[in-house]
C-alpha cells in the first residue's frame, strides 16, 4: 500500500442530513473508531463567518467531532486558529453510521452548547425540534432526542463531565 491510498483510508467524507435532505458535506480526518466512538477532525466548512451571539465560529477554526453509534448525540471541540479552546457545540443526532468513506449523522435540531470556561451552557433549537412534527411523527426518536439532550447537559454543567466521553 502507498502512503497516498494509506492517506486515504484516513480521510471521511462527514455528511450531516436533516429532514431527509444533505445539510452539509465536508472531508475531515479519521482520528479513530473503535467500532463504537467516531473521532474526526476538520476545519469549518462554513462559508465564513457564522455568529450565534454566544460564539463565532470562523475559518481557521478546527472542530475535533465525536460520534457514537449507540448514542443520540455528537460532541464537537471547538478551536480557534491558535489552537485555544472556544468551547463544545453538540449535536442531538440519531446514532451515526459508517459506510466506508462516509459518516452519515441525522440531525434532529436540539442542540447545546457549553463555553470553554463552563460558565456558558445553552440549550439550542428547542423551538425548531418542536416544530419539526417528530414527537407526532416518530414519538420514540423524539423521546430519545430529547433525553439525549438532558443527558449532555448534565455533563456540561460538571466540572470535566463533557471532556470525560472524550477520553
Amino acid at each position: 500500500m502507498s502512503a497516498n491510498s494509506a492517506d486515504q483510508t484516513r480521510l471521511l467524507d462527514v455528511v450531516l442530513v436533516k429532514a431527509g435532505r444533505t445539510k452539509i458535506r465536508y472531508p475531515a480526518e479519521l482520528l479513530t473508531d473503535d467500532g463504537t466512538r467516531i473521532a474526526v477532525r476538520a476545519p469549518w466548512s462554513g462559508d465564513g463567518v457564522r455568529d450565534f451571539g454566544f460564539v463565532r465560529f470562523e475559518p481557521g477554526d478546527v472542530f475535533t467531532e465525536y460520534y457514537w453509534r449507540d448514542r443520540w448525540y455528537a460532541v464537537k471541540e471547538v478551536r480557534d486558529a491558535a489552537g485555544a479552546l472556544k468551547g463544545w457545540y453538540c449535536d442531538i443526532t440519531r446514532p451515526a453510521t459508517r459506510s466506508g468513506t462516509e459518516l452519515v449523522v441525522e440531525d434532529l435540531d436540539l442542540d447545546l452548547w457549553r463555553s470553554a470556561d463552563g460558565t456558558d451552557v445553552r440549550r439550542l433549537d428547542e423551538d425548531e425540534f418542536a416544530e419539526s412534527g417528530l414527537a407526532e411523527t416518530d414519538p420514540a426518536a423524539a423521546a430519545a432526542a430529547v433525553a439525549a439532550l438532558d443527558e449532555l447537559e448534565a455533563f456540561a454543567t460538571v466540572e470535566g463531565g463533557l471532556e470525560s466521553l472524550l477520553t
